[in-house]
């Protein structure tokens, strides 16, 4: 009976502890993509291999004084794995923008015209990019949403469509992600 006892209360102790875990940022993003570091988990990580993650960003918020929660996804990959012991050079992330999230890719002054507030999502965009992400315009989003190249975030590239990109990244054993 006390060794139940015993192991009911450890457990309770140990499973209060875990939910009382706040997620933390870093060591890749600092400012971005909070997560929890996951100790018990019993599918262990190759920290040998290399990551390489593709992610397909179609959609933003409406509330246009938000940070873009599916662009936030590639800072969250980087910073759990590098958290669980990959080391970063060993993560290879692009991000292929389109659709509605076009406009997220605007440098501050397009995005102030646009919408009359800075664009939350430049700290992050550029904190992806100073971490080696890529991040892929799609230029047919670009031409029907009205947001040349010319007035996106510094390092923005252009490809000719969405499509293109995914298919050429995966054809570099990219792997997608798509929320």
């Amino acid at each position: 009976m006390k060794l139940n006892l015993l192991l009911y209360t450890n457990l309770l102790c140990t499973l209060t502890l875990l939910q009382a875990q706040d997620p933390m940022t870093g060591p890749v993003i600092t400012d971005y993509g909070a997560v929890w570091d996951v100790p018990q988990a019993t599918d262990k990580i190759d920290t040998s291999a290399t990551f390489k993650a593709v992610f397909d960003v179609m959609n933003s918020p409406e509330d246009k004084t938000q940070v873009n929660p599916w662009i936030e996804t590639a800072a969250r990959f980087l910073n759990m794995h590098a958290r669980a012991g990959v080391d970063p050079g060993q993560l290879q992330v692009a991000l292929i923008v389109h659709n509605n999230a076009s406009t997220d890719l605007l440098d501050n002054p397009h995005y102030m015209e646009r919408f009359g507030t800075d664009n939350p999502n430049l700290p992050l965009i550029k904190a992806l990019m100073k971490s080696g992400a890529q991040v892929i315009f799609c230029g047919q989003s670009s031409m029907a949403r009205k947001v040349p190249v010319e007035q996106t975030i510094e390092g923005v590239q252009l490809s000719l469509s969405a499509m293109t990109a995914l298919i050429q990244f995966q054809n570099e054993d990219y792997r997608l992600i798509k929320f």
